[in-house]
């Protein structure tokens, strides 16, 4: 696996990595992660495990939108609502935003909602971040989002951090990323569909998973109850909740793996 696990003392991530549970929490989650990487079933039915991942993380995430729907009504094609919608398009095309992600995130970010949005927003608001006035959607019940030139602020500082150069475990790195979108809500609506989609996009572009087997937005949903405390811990700043939420985003990463070990053990059985 390609992704580095030591932090140098001058890199500005090292301080997160080094928080109390967090290195234990890293080195578990990798653990199961490689087992997954590693089983046999994957040496000739990847894409079908890559594409069952992939939807199931759709169901899920957009599921803690609020949406109701099965995976049943997925593999038959009745969606109807814009979130589970969204979310199919988001997770298809998340492949061809690795290589962007960390040159371009800007652009990356504005495809994604793009995707994400599309039916459920107006053009003009498609791909932009949100203006004074626009309402902000909350199915996390998180609470006041940033005013716009905060929130605005804010995303340069994680562009910021998506450009250094930085040996942070990309388990770290993917947990701030999600973690500061969820606490910015950029766009006001699909959020959340934005975020675990660019926290995944991390986990694959820095190497945890290549080949995206991993769906993690469906731990998150399997947490679901500790998401939103999790992340509430995460925007009130403390060391604390910092280290609390990237504890818990390796947890839901866990969850995500397991989940794909399931159906690489199901495909095996045949």
């Amino acid at each position: 696996m390609s992704e580095s696990t030591s932090a140098s003392p001058s890199d500005p991530l090292a301080r997160v990595a080094a928080l109390p549970g967090v290195s234990d929490a890293v080195a578990e989650t990798r653990t199961l992660v490689d087992r997954l990487l590693g089983h046999r079933i994957l040496r000739r039915r990847s894409s079908d495990v890559s594409m069952e991942s992939a939807l199931r993380g759709a169901c899920a995430s957009a599921a803690l939108e609020g949406a109701e729907v099965s995976m049943e009504e997925i593999r038959e094609g009745h969606v109807y609502d814009t979130r589970i919608k969204g979310a199919l398009r988001v997770s298809g095309e998340l492949g061809s935003l690795v290589d962007t992600w960390p040159k371009a995130p800007r652009q990356a970010l504005a495809r994604l909602h793009t995707l994400a949005a599309t039916e459920a927003v107006s053009e003009d608001a498609l791909g932009r971040p949100r203006l004074a006035g626009e309402r902000v959607e909350d199915p996390l019940s998180l609470g006041p989002a940033p005013a716009p030139e905060a929130a605005l602020a804010r995303l340069e500082g994680l562009y910021a951090l998506l450009g250094a150069r930085t040996s942070v475990p990309a388990l770290v790195t993917s947990a701030l990323v999600h973690g500061e979108l969820m606490a910015i809500r950029p766009f006001g609506w699909g959020d959340g569909l934005v975020a675990r989609a660019a926290e995944r996009l991390t986990l694959v572009e820095r190497g945890l998973d290549p080949k995206s087997l991993v769906p993690s937005e469906l731990g998150h949903q399997t947490l679901r109850d500790e998401y939103g405390p999790a992340l509430r811990g995460y925007m009130g700043g403390t060391p604390e909740g910092v280290a609390g939420w990237v504890v818990y985003c390796c947890r839901a990463v866990r969850a995500g793996a397991q989940d794909s070990l399931a159906t690489c053990e199901a495909l095996k059985r045949g």
